[in-house]
């Protein structure tokens, strides 16, 4: 991000009731960059939390890499119909997990490309994890579809979207 470049808030979802995924649509072309902060927690353990655009389930792909503690890895994956933002643990019931997607040039006529960084505490059995992902789409990210591998977002789950102006 430049430098004195400003994060304006464009939506929030706070979640008063499970849910299976979360929204954020007619997202404004006005900004450089997108970023989406999710706090996290699932009905049942081990979920993993996806995401795609504009209702799209083709031409992703993400590269990723991780530790847990105990161990660490890293791998590739191409022709998806999602790009995941965790992998080995899931979320947990009880403890949020923090995501930080940062969605670079999304109003723009390229593919599109995002930076992911996991953080998913368990008291030493948890992961942080970093990842890339490409969307290969030229049209503008107009929603983001959030949702888990299985079961749903708990209670509390908070999702927030921000635009990035640059200075």
């Amino acid at each position: 991000m430049a430098a004195g470049a400003t994060y304006e808030p464009i939506a929030t979802t706070t979640l008063s009731s499970a849910a299976a995924s979360i929204t954020f649509s007619s997202i404004p072309a006005t900004y450089t960059d997108l970023r989406l902060v999710l706090t996290a927690t699932s009905s049942t353990a081990g979920a993993d939390v996806q995401i795609q655009f504009n209702g799209t389930t083709t031409a992703y792909s993400h590269t990723y890499m991780y530790g847990s503690g105990s161990a660490a890895a890293s791998g590739q994956v191409t022709g998806a119909t999602y790009i995941y933002l965790d992998y080995l643990v899931g979320l947990s019931t009880t403890i949020p997990s923090l995501y930080e997607v940062d969605i670079f040039s999304y109003a723009g006529s390229t593919f599109k490309t995002l930076l992911n960084r996991t953080a998913e505490d368990r008291n030493g059995s948890g992961e942080v994890l970093a990842s890339v992902g490409l969307w290969r789409n030229t049209a503008a990210i107009t929603s983001i579809y959030l949702f888990l591998s299985a079961y749903n977002f708990a209670t509390g789950t908070i999702a927030t979207l921000y635009g990035i102006k640059a200075a």
